[in-house]
């Protein structure tokens, strides 16, 4: 994380992985959000990918190989939505710049975020249906829903299809649209714009905004343990490992 003035700014750089998240880049984001939940000079937070090839590749897939059950997917989706929820809990607003790829993971951590600007020829999706085999968490579910509408969601869920950055806006996920040679200065100007807004008004608006959107979620673990302890969820990780396609049996 750097600092410039009251903006922080968080670079996700892994880019040889186009940004995939590890377990320890999961942890080092909840704790960067943590510290910002409370420093009180900050009034802006940016998020980006290093490389300008992907915001973030979803999440590194061969560290599934590890999970035994579905007591581990259980365990992980609710992790995952700790750490989701401690991006979605910052006071201040929050700026997903999105070069590239946005998927499963990062798609998650976009729609967290308040203000996306987007280059155009970005994509977003979570291709689980056709990759490993998994499922994601229900707060998770219900995020795509909201911010895509149920059809573009079943077309990314279901038939693994890609939103490209044009429908994404037309969706009304995407704030800001920007040529990929425009993005510093797209992003410079969101920034300055939210710096001339009244700080306590930003917070407020916020604040009231997701306690209007909030509402129990059922977690599902039902559901998340069936496909964590399937087969194919086995043989979808394996399959990715090895850079292979899986051959789904339906258990």
């Amino acid at each position: 994380m750097t600092r410039e003035a009251q903006v922080a700014h968080i670079v996700f750089n892994r880019p040889e992985a186009r940004n995939a998240f590890t377990w320890a880049m999961y942890e080092e984001l909840d704790a960067l959000c943590t510290q910002l939940s409370t420093d009180d000079t900050v009034r802006i937070v940016t998020f980006r990918g290093a490389g300008g090839k992907a915001f973030v590749a979803g999440s590194d897939i061969s560290q599934f190989q590890d999970f035994q059950g579905g007591a581990d997917g259980v365990a992980y989706e609710a992790k995952m939505n700790r750490h989701f929820r401690r991006l979605l809990d910052l006071p201040m607003p929050t700026v997903a710049i999105i070069d590239g790829w946005a998927v499963g993971g990062g798609l998650n951590i976009a729609a967290c975020c308040d203000i996306r600007l987007v280059a155009r020829g970005a994509k977003f999706g979570t291709p689980i249906a056709r990759t490993i085999g998994n499922c994601v968490s229900m707060e998770t579910y219900a995020r795509i829903v909201g911010g895509f509408g149920e059809t573009r969601a079943k077309r990314m869920l279901l038939l693994a299809e890609f939103i490209d950055a044009e429908e994404a806006f037309q969706a009304g996920f995407v704030t800001r649209l920007a040529d990929p040679e425009n993005m510093d200065t797209a992003a410079a100007e969101i920034i300055q714009q939210l710096l001339a807004n009244a700080p306590l008004t930003l917070r407020v608006s916020k604040e009231a905004m997701r306690r209007i959107g909030s509402r129990p979620i059922d977690p599902a673990d039902d559901l998340v343990s069936t496909i964590y302890a399937s087969e194919d969820f086995r043989r979808g990780v394996a399959a990715f490992v090895n850079k292979s396609k899986p051959d789904w049996v339906g258990r």
